[in-house]
């Protein structure tokens, strides 16, 4: 199929409403602060969000889960802690060259940080060990509130089975695109956070979470726009848009399958 960019946009936007309405707000990301979402960004690398979870526990009850506590604990120690979320020696050290740049670069805060230039930030987080752009992107939009769109492999998925991009896209083409499209959707849709209860379908273990304080942030309506799509998608691609055995007959998305009227 031969899209236009417009086309595109609508199409995109089409999704974004057909997913809101039937699912509502995912409340993505589920943590207590901003380094939360930091260390989870980090700990999610190639591996399930459940075991993300059990890690960022040893943490909070070793009460470390902050820039002070991992700057302080041994890197051995801190492997051993996030073990649950695999690759953990290795991640550790991440963790330790994040804190160690928030340190040199920003005095060790967050504020600081996040008060810089989108563009700037993100070209700084891409430097570090172990940032690619999903990682660089989660960190922006999920814990900074910057207007970035995180693509994951659920994201690229859906797009090529649905023939809106090809194999051969780039993370920046295709960001670029569903930020062009959730443009025109926030100024439509004025959409800001919610501090209500998300709502819960039955089927969608694991990608609604119920609200925090991070995921009820205040928030441009843009920035919740971004957001709430990738939550979204996060939900198609686990539970519908798998990489094998994909059930397209009982997906919310498959009225928008080529091929299908």
């Amino acid at each position: 199929m031969n899209w236009t960019s417009d086309d595109r946009s609508e199409q995109l936007g089409a999704y974004f409403r057909t997913l809101y309405q039937r699912w509502g707000a995912q409340h993505w990301w589920p943590a207590e602060t901003q380094f939360e979402v930091i260390v989870g960004a980090y700990l999610t690398q190639n591996t399930a969000w459940t075991n993300v979870e059990r890690a960022l526990e040893n943490l909070r009850s070793a009460k470390l889960l902050s820039p002070a506590g991992i700057r302080r604990t041994p890197q051995a120690k801190l492997a051993r802690l996030i073990r649950p979320s695999g690759y953990f020696r290795q991640k550790a050290l991440r963790l330790k060259t994040f804190v160690a740049f928030l340190d040199r670069n920003y005095g060790g805060s967050l504020a600081n940080m996040f008060a810089q230039p989108t563009a700037k930030l993100r070209g700084e987080l891409l430097a570090l060990n172990g940032v690619g752009p999903e990682t660089a992107d989660s960190i922006l939009l999920y814990a900074g509130n910057h207007p970035v769109f995180v693509v994951d492999a659920y994201t690229r998925r859906i797009l090529e089975r649905h023939e809106i991009v090809p194999q051969k896209a780039t993370y920046e083409e295709i960001r670029e695109l569903f930020e062009r499209a959730m443009a025109k959707v926030a100024e439509e849709e004025g959409l800001q956070a919610s501090d209500g209860s998300p709502k819960l379908e039955q089927g969608l273990p694991g990608t609604t979470h119920f609200p925090s304080p991070m995921s009820t942030a205040v928030r441009t309506a843009l920035v919740q726009t971004y957001n709430e799509m990738h939550g979204l998608i996060v939900g198609v691609g686990k539970n519908y848009c798998r990489k094998s055995q994909a059930r397209c007959d009982e997906c919310p998305l498959r009225i928008f399958l080529p091929g299908v009227h």
